[in-house]
């Protein structure tokens, strides 16, 4: 988890991510062209992003196509946020019902 947080860290590696999220299966150069950076810090940045198992990749004839894996994120989303957010969503809902019932318990008296 620790390679997630540092590839998720640099501004370029999320716009990466980004790419890849609106256009799954990049080749090197379709991600290029939507970063001002040279071709060579993106394969860097791509580097990382597949040791993070972000990024997976796939041969297709001689191009080889990114393609984003969502799993790492989803992992962090359920050990670091979702159980927060359950807690608040138990909250408000609990907020809600309650004031429905002081609201129905006043229309009553």
């Amino acid at each position: 988890m620790n390679a997630v947080f540092k590839a998720l860290a640099d501004e370029s590696r999320r716009k990466l991510l980004d790419e890849l999220h609106k256009n799954n299966g990049q080749t090197l150069t379709q991600l290029c062209k939507h970063l001002d950076m040279t071709r060579q810090a993106v394969t860097k940045h791509l580097v990382l992003l597949e040791a993070a198992n972000l990024v997976a990749t796939v041969w297709h004839g001689r191009e080889k196509l990114h393609y984003l894996n969502p799993m790492p994120l989803h992992e962090i989303y359920e050990r670091w946020i979702g159980k927060y957010e359950r807690h608040r969503l138990q909250a408000l809902s609990d907020l809600k019902k309650g004031l429905e019932e002081n609201q129905n318990q006043s229309k009553k008296g």
